[in-house]
């Protein structure tokens, strides 16, 4: 299952507004002109998981990318209920020259990756949609058995993704968004719906709780399934510059 990942189109626009860090007017014409971003990898992970909780693959995930990536790439994990945090975030680095708000050129040269499981993978898409709101594209999304939030709605990738994937199962009382579609074809690439089916594969989820292990038996299982965060992995990387 895996994937050729193509040049994602990207879209610019006007001017985001951010909090002044009132270092500025110290960088020089061509300290601004010089200055370039990280590529920025946010994740988010589910339920009531704690950013750092490394039982879970998806914080497993960006420690292996901060280790692969020295420099040059942003990796953080925030809580599902944080997005806005996350977002103030990527302004923050994006604002290479410091001045309080985002030109054209910053937002053009933006390189973001968004990956989240079961409601993070709702948040994954709602980030998208608060930057394409600013005008401000996004690589790729990666949603793992994605289940939207109340008053969001998962299944629609905004225009200024160029690229996203869905893995999902459909089994047990939890389910994941078993289809994504993009809002503009011409502009959003979707790699592709993967189901896996897990009645008949021995996945074991030993450090989650008992709790988790039996309600949301099949929604744990793809959680930890090594095979699925391989994949996520490796398109992620394929976005990243080379080590």
């Amino acid at each position: 299952m895996e994937q050729n990942v193509l040049t994602p189109s990207v879209s610019t626009g006007k001017d985001a507004t951010i909090p002044s860090t009132g270092k500025g007017d110290a960088k020089s014409s061509a300290e601004k002109g010089d200055a370039k971003a990280p590529v920025i990898v946010v994740g988010f992970v589910g339920g009531f998981v704690a950013h750092d909780n490394m039982v879970h693959s998806g914080v497993q995930l960006a420690a292996h990318l901060r280790s692969a990536h020295p420099a040059g790439v942003y990796v953080e994990v925030f809580e599902n209920r944080r997005r806005e945090k996350a977002h103030r975030e990527i302004l923050k680095i994006l604002n290479t020259d410091h001045d309080g708000k985002l030109s054209d050129e910053e937002k053009k040269k933006a390189q973001i990756i968004i990956y989240g499981m079961s409601w993070g993978g709702s948040e994954t898409v709602a980030l998208a949609k608060e930057l394409d709101g600013e005008h401000i594209p996004v690589l790729l999304t990666v949603q793992v058995d994605s289940v939207a939030k109340m008053r969001q709605n998962d299944e629609i990738i905004p225009a200024n993704v160029g690229e996203a994937v869905n893995f999902y199962q459909s089994d047990g009382l939890l389910r994941g968004r078993s289809k994504i579609r993009a809002a503009d074809e011409k502009r959003t690439r979707i790699l592709g719906n993967f189901r896996f089916d897990y009645k008949s594969k021995n996945i074991r989820c030993d450090n989650y709780p008992w709790y988790v292990r039996v309600f949301a038996k099949y929604h744990t299982k793809i959680e930890c399934d090594t095979a699925v965060w391989k994949q996520v992995e490796s398109l992620i990387n394929s976005k990243l510059p080379p080590v």
